[in-house]
């Protein structure tokens, strides 16, 4: 079994660059025989299946699958069933890359199953936009949109290994971002797509685990936070809004009344 946590460690700890990806459809029945890899690459399928033979290991491809083959493979494919066969190709290669054990995934040839997710599709159709950009924060941009697609492909597979595509782990991981970064602008959009889901599957699963919508929970820890400066020293309102995250000292204090039934500086005297 593929240890995706190995391959997102190599991913973050090496230099890599992005060299090309395309976008492909084939249609029904369609055959392609003995093809030789010539770069590391994934191949991402958004629709229709195929059964893809590698150097004699057979693979079964369908929407969500993620499928990653090295340099000097063999590859025999065959497109299933009465459908279209949709699917990304993304080659990319190592600056530098020591052999070792610690990055063997990456030489060899496997299938990662993380689920159909919109949000893949979406992030490569934007890489495939942005590939050719000129300037390093245009090539800033295509490297993060890659590692975007990672996150959510490893986080979906993670997730659909422990049993549950949407479980507990997942909301007790968000929590533990909200309060890492509580006083940062956090949205609902961001917190979903951090974590692997749509915003509103991410919502309804918070609520399910916590008993409050994403930014409602923000909110409330934000406002305990402020509590905890106002009781424990001589601060101004506006600087416990602004570590809390709060750049109107107004907003926060009528939100902080909201929450506790008296003023910020009402608060801070209350024995």
């Amino acid at each position: 079994m593929t240890d995706v946590e190995q391959l997102a460690s190599i991913f973050a700890e090496n230099s890599f660059k992005i060299d090309g990806i395309n976008r492909l459809v084939l249609q029904p029945k369609s055959i392609l025989r003995e093809f030789r890899t010539l770069n590391h690459g994934f191949l991402f399928v958004v629709r229709g299946e195929a059964s893809m033979s590698v150097n004699g290991t057979v693979y079964e491809l369908q929407p969500g699958s993620v499928f990653h083959a090295a340099p000097g493979m063999q590859l025999d494919s065959q497109v299933n069933g009465h459908s279209e066969y949709e699917y990304y190709l993304l080659f990319y290669s190592f600056d530098q890359l020591e052999e070792g054990d610690s990055v063997q995934e990456c030489s060899s040839h496997f299938k990662l199953d993380s689920g159909a997710n919109p949000r893949v599709v979406e992030l490569l159709v934007m890489l495939q936009e942005q590939l050719h950009a000129q300037g390093g924060i245009g090539k800033l941009r295509v490297k993060e949109l890659f590692l975007s697609i990672m996150v959510q492909v490893f986080t979906g597979c993670s997730q659909r290994e422990s049993g549950t595509s949407l479980s507990e782990k997942v909301i007790e991981q968000a929590i533990s971002y909200i309060h890492g970064h509580y006083m940062n602008l956090l949205t609902l959009d961001e917190l979903a797509e951090l974590h692997g889901m749509s915003s509103k599957r991410f919502s309804y699963f918070f609520h399910k685990y916590t008993g409050f919508r994403p930014i409602d929970y923000v909110i409330h820890y934000r406002m305990e936070r402020a509590g905890e400066l106002l009781k424990s020293g001589s601060y101004l309102i506006r600087d416990v809004a602004i570590s809390v995250g709060y750049t109107n000292p107004l907003y926060f204090s009528r939100i902080f009344k909201s929450k506790f039934g008296v003023s910020p500086s009402e608060y801070a005297h209350l024995d």
